[in-house]
């Protein structure tokens, strides 16, 4: 079941993936609160200091089948073009998702939906000019963990399923939706940071060749750091 490759594509696949670094106010870190906060707001992304795109995502309380929806939309620059993706996800108070769906609209097109029942993901992609591609993929927990290509909202949910209460290294079944691939992650908490002057909790994500470190200033995401990617998303 374990793939940390697939892991490794959502963090690294797509080079600009890695790094989340937003500017907040305030110097004194607090604990990340047991529920989701609404936020809503703009990452720019940067590749070896140079901008790569942009993000922008809104989480709030959710309505049909979710108790929350948090949605990302990205435009992401490379040499072969703009790649605009887009990822929506209905998932409840305690971060086990409901549904899932995203799009890319670039160079290439294409769109999927996934919905859960428990441990199981029902996968339905649509590529222009093909048949609709069904899968099911059964995890060990239904408390899955969703991190997409170029979509960093999604580290905002990652923090919240994380028991920061018992600590120590925890490991997540995670699945990588434009890859329809699962893996698996271990997170654990390092403490409080100081970050350019500011206090902040700090969260070590590992799969076995990829480490990225997030940092929190109470329940928000505000950086993200993989050094090996050299790249950096700071919010506007």
């Amino acid at each position: 079941m374990s793939h940390p490759l697939a892991t490794r594509r959502v963090l690294a696949g797509s080079v600009f993936a890695l790094f989340l670094s937003v500017g907040v106010a305030g110097t004194l870190a607090s604990k990340p609160l047991s529920g989701f906060t609404p936020d809503k707001g703009s990452f720019k992304i940067l590749v070896n200091g140079q901008q790569a795109g942009k993000e922008d995502f809104d989480i709030g309380p959710g309505g049909g089948n979710g108790d929350w929806i948090a949605h990302g939309a990205s435009d992401i620059t490379t040499p072969a073009g703009t790649t605009h993706v887009t990822g929506t996800l209905e998932l409840r108070d305690d971060g086990t998702p409901v549904r899932y769906e995203w799009s890319t609209q670039g160079a290439k097109k294409a769109g999927a939906t996934v919905t859960f029942n428990g441990p199981v993901a029902s996968i339905e992609l649509h590529v222009p000019g093909a048949r609709p591609f069904t899968q099911q993929l059964t995890f060990s927990s239904p408390k899955i963990v969703i991190l997409d290509n170029n979509l960093y909202y999604q580290y905002a949910v990652l923090a919240h399923i994380y028991d920061w209460e018992k600590k120590g290294p925890q490991t997540f079944s995670v699945l990588v939706p434009q890859e329809n691939t699962p893996g698996t992650i271990t997170v654990e908490s390092l403490g409080s940071q100081d970050v350019d002057g500011k206090k902040l909790d700090e969260l070590s994500v590992k799969t076995e060749d990829l480490e990225v470190d997030v940092y929190l200033q109470g329940p928000r995401v505000v950086r993200i750091v993989a050094p090996s990617a050299n790249a950096e998303i700071v919010r506007q």
